[in-house]
């Protein structure tokens, strides 16, 4: 299972890195694509939908991106759509995580499978608008996740439940713990500043997340931190109630040792869209 996750992961990496570092955004829009689409299938397997069915939820998500596109929504900013997603985003996780796996179950399936749909597409066009303001801003959002996730583990390790006793999400996911979320928000504030710190040093193409962020001011960026972190365990919460939901342990099993796409970019689906959101907002 190691060797089959180091394989994966070097043969992810051998894509996504070329991809990144393009002179030009659309290799990095073309990859991530095909994994979105993934994503997709994913989706609606997990929803109790035959493969037949879930290649259409497929097509449907590249029709929505392809639109995109085509509608120029990748080289401009749209503040408007962010500020709708993050409300969707915000609304749908306070009613999913009140109402829990058997809340979900009744959503009937003309609505979960169409809406879970629209957030994929979504997360795509978050991620090639982020690329076309720079690596730099695409990497630090992206990297808000991650230093979230890895700090939350080992605080969670340490910590859980010593200080507070009652689990962050026993029932979806008894393994998460409130320590282990604030340790997450702590190793996101300096990965903040480390990277404000290097960013000032180095030949960047842009801002990042946590210099736009903080242009608007030391309490905004702040409470920014504090939001995106929050919705970066959303995301992941989200995802484990829908597979309970499901009774599956991962989505798929296209990444060997790794599960599946939506395994993997789970905590990113909201984070990215709301990270369009915070350094739009305000523009037309």
């Amino acid at each position: 299972m190691l060797m089959q996750r180091v394989i994966t992961a070097v043969v992810l990496l051998a894509l996504l890195l070329p991809a990144l570092f393009a002179p030009v955004a659309w290799p990095w829009m073309a990859l991530t694509l095909v994994f979105i689409a993934a994503g997709a299938w994913e989706w609606g397997r997990l929803q109790g939908m035959n493969f037949g069915a879930s290649v259409v939820g497929s097509l449907l998500v590249l029709g929505l991106c392809a639109d995109a596109y085509l509608s120029g929504w990748v080289q401009q900013p749209t503040p408007w759509l962010w500020q709708g997603v993050g409300v969707l985003w915000v609304l749908l996780a306070v009613w999913m995580l009140r109402r829990g796996v058997l809340g979900w179950a009744q959503w009937p399936l003309a609505a979960r499978w169409p809406l879970g749909l629209l957030l994929i597409a979504a997360a795509w066009l978050a991620l090639s608008q982020a690329r076309v303001l720079g690596v730099n801003f695409l990497l630090s959002s992206m990297a808000l996740v991650w230093v979230a996730d890895i700090a939350a583990y080992f605080f969670g390790r340490a910590l859980g439940g010593r200080i507070i006793r009652r689990k962050l999400a026993a029932t979806i996911s008894p393994g998460k713990s409130w320590e282990g979320a604030l340790g997450g928000f702590l190793g996101v504030c300096v990965l903040a500043w480390g990277w404000q710190r290097l960013e000032s040093t180095l030949a960047v193409d842009g801002p990042s997340l946590y210099t736009l962020l903080f242009q608007r001011g030391a309490a905004w960026a702040v409470l920014a931190l504090v939001f995106l972190t929050a919705m970066s365990v959303v995301g992941d919460l989200v995802e484990s109630l829908v597979k309970r939901s499901a009774g599956m342990k991962d989505s798929s099993q296209l990444l060997p040792g790794h599960g599946g796409v939506l395994d993997r970019v789970d905590a990113l689906l909201p984070t990215l869209p709301l990270s369009m959101m915070l350094v739009t907002l305000g523009g037309a």
